[in-house]
């Protein structure tokens, strides 16, 4: 069994490698046979597939890095809350590419079985990002109110 420090581990390299750095030939490494994504759009699979697909999409539409600005981690499970700094280069809610610099927040959950996170929860505030992103014109700048 993995102590605390290990489970933590997980999801920080997890976020770093995958999400950061879009290492994709790594998810095998860090998703459970049997993991299940309970916060992908009900459009995808809830597994690994879709999670590759979502993350796939997100970097279309966003140079992005996320930061983990806590962690509370007990058992089997760890909790993150995130942010994201993101601009804005591909559509995203049907708001063309503005190249606007922006940022949201939210938590990630894991459950980690056997070394790998076989489940994952997710609250991203993705309404405060529309909002931003329709504040901005296509230069980026705020529009006059």
């Amino acid at each position: 069994m993995m102590d605390i420090n290990q489970i933590k581990q997980v999801a920080i390299n997890f976020i770093e490698e995958v999400w950061n750095q879009q290492q994709y030939d790594k998810l095998d490494d860090y998703l459970h046979a049997n993991y299940v994504d309970h916060s992908l759009p009900k459009a995808l699979p809830p597994n690994r597939s879709g999670l590759l697909t979502w993350i796939q999409a997100t970097s279309e539409s966003f140079s992005h890095r996320t930061l983990i600005e806590d962690q509370v981690t007990e058992d089997t499970k760890t909790m993150l809350k995130v942010k994201m700094l993101m601009t804005h280069i591909g559509s995203w809610r049907g708001i063309d590419p503005t190249g606007a610099q922006v940022s949201t927040v939210g938590y990630r959950f894991y459950r980690v079985e056997d070394g790998k996170i076989i489940e994952h929860w997710a609250e991203i505030n993705g309404t405060l990002l529309e909002t931003q992103l329709k504040q901005q014109d296509v230069a980026g700048c705020k529009l006059p109110e």
